[in-house]
């Protein structure tokens, strides 16, 4: 069983939502992410510390040792061992889809691969997993039983997924083929690319902006995801201590404050606090 499997089969114990109003719910927004790790003991324990996650692995040896991340009585994430030696240490992003198939479709025609073809996980739901023309990896996911709805807003939850790319020209049209995601743009100052908030329906649910000239050449597009928290300074320095590596110091822009680490095992993830509106 791969690890994405694992994942739809461990969530059979969310709570159920009539399909119709799931689909509706997560087409085209981000519902799950997780985190692929070479260590997944090491992970849960680092992101336990950092977060307060009550981290618990299923037991059952055919689920891989996939463990859900929970804050009270609502699972936030997913923390499960690589599949394969080859395949980086990351957080992954899934975005919902009322037809996997189909969107696997619009994949390729709009440029980009399908990855892992949609596959059937059980009576919970579909994934698949795609890349962008960037080279971004996104994964897919199609309600069953398992609704797939990420809390946010709440401490510890997540917060924002965004995309360093490069060549965002390229993954703005893709997007909005596939997902149907308009781009707003946001001019970021003197000499520094502007940024795209990905939008749906007039509502902002991702970012994307072109990859810093600076990061090694050998590092492809990617997605990182985001974790909303009280104290972005505060939760740097507990991520350091725990040994996390600084990316990007905490600092201010419009909306609110942010820093990025780079976990024990090398994942990537960033703290944000937003402004309140």
């Amino acid at each position: 069983m791969t690890r994405a499997t694992a994942f739809g089969a461990t969530m059979g114990g969310l709570k159920e939502a009539g399909m119709a109003d799931t689909k509706t719910a997560v087409a085209n927004k981000p519902v799950w992410v997780d985190l692929s790790s070479d260590d997944a003991a090491a992970s849960r324990e680092f992101y336990a510390k950092l977060f307060g996650w009550k981290v618990e692995v299923n037991p059952d040896p055919q689920y891989g040792g996939y463990a859900m991340a929970n804050v009270g009585d609502r699972a936030v994430a997913g923390i499960g061992p690589k599949m394969s030696p080859q395949a980086p240490t990351a957080w992954s992003i899934y975005i919902g889809t009322e037809d996997a198939k189909a969107l696997a479709g619009k994949v390729e025609a709009a440029g980009g691969t399908v990855i892992a073809p949609p596959f059937s996980v059980g009576d919970q739901g579909v994934m698949a997993t795609f890349q962008d023309p960037t080279g971004a990896i996104i994964s897919a996911w199609q309600p069953g039983r398992m609704a797939g709805v990420l809390p946010s807003g709440a401490p510890n939850t997540f917060a924002w997924a965004e995309l360093n790319a490069r060549g965002i020209e390229k993954a703005i049209p893709f997007y909005a083929a596939t997902f149907g995601w308009t781009a707003k743009k946001s001019e970021m100052g003197e000499g520094a690319p502007p940024y795209t908030e990905f939008q749906l329906g007039g509502e902002s649910i991702a970012g994307g902006t072109e990859m810093n000239s600076m990061v090694p050449a050998q590092v492809p597009s990617y997605w990182i995801v985001y974790f909303g928290v009280d104290d972005v300074d505060g939760a740097f320095k507990k991520a350091r201590k725990e040994g996390a590596e600084e990316m990007l110091a905490p600092m201010d822009f419009p909306g609110g404050r942010f820093g990025i680490v780079r976990d024990p095992q090398g994942a990537a993830f960033g703290l944000l606090k937003m402004k309140p509106r």
